[in-house]
C-alpha cells in the first residue's frame, strides 16, 4: 500500500471511531439531511450561520466509516469559512472524488479521501454529508 493508502485507512477509521463534530447543535440555523439508501448511509447535519459564516457545524448519523468520517472532516472544514468558501470547498471535494479530480489545496486533511474515486461504490458514502452540505447552504446562498 501507498502512503496515501495509509493515510486514507489511518484518517477514515481514526474519525469514525473518535469523531470531532458529531453531536446535534443546539438552536442551528439550517439542517438538512441525506441517505443513501443503497447502503443505508443516513447523515443529518446541523449549521449555525451568522452574517455569512458559518459559526458551527455538527452531524449526526449512522452508516460505514467512510461516510461518518467524511461527515465529520466536512463539519471541521467548513467552521470559520463563509457560505461561498464551504460551498467552494463541496465543489472541490466533489471534483476529487467524482471526477477524480487532483485534490485542490484548500482541501487540507480532507485530500486523504482522494482514495475513494478508485472505490465507485464508495462515492455516495463519501458525499453524502456534501450533498446535505450544499442543500442547506442553498437556502442561504
Amino acid at each position: 500500500m501507498g502512503i496515501l493508502e495509509d493515510l486514507y485507512q489511518e484518517l477514515v477509521l481514526t474519525r469514525y471511531k473518535a469523531p470531532k463534530k458529531r453531536g446535534e447543535l443546539p438552536d442551528p440555523t439550517y439542517t438538512a439531511g441525506g441517505k443513501n439508501p443503497a447502503c443505508g448511509d443516513q447523515i443529518e447535519l446541523f449549521l449555525r450561520v451568522a452574517d455569512g459564516k458559518i459559526e458551527a457545524a455538527r452531524y449526526r448519523g449512522e452508516g460505514c466509516a467512510v461516510s461518518q468520517a467524511s461527515a465529520d472532516l466536512m463539519a471541521e472544514a467548513i467552521e470559520g469559512k463563509t457560505v461561498a468558501e464551504a460551498l467552494k470547498l463541496a465543489k472541490a471535494f466533489k471534483a476529487m472524488v467524482v471526477e477524480r479530480r487532483p485534490p485542490a489545496p484548500e482541501l487540507g486533511e480532507l485530500a486523504a479521501l482522494a482514495g475513494v474515486a478508485k472505490l465507485p461504490s464508495r462515492v455516495k458514502c463519501a458525499t453524502l454529508a456534501w450533498h446535505a452540505l450544499e442543500e442547506a447552504l442553498g437556502e442561504v446562498a
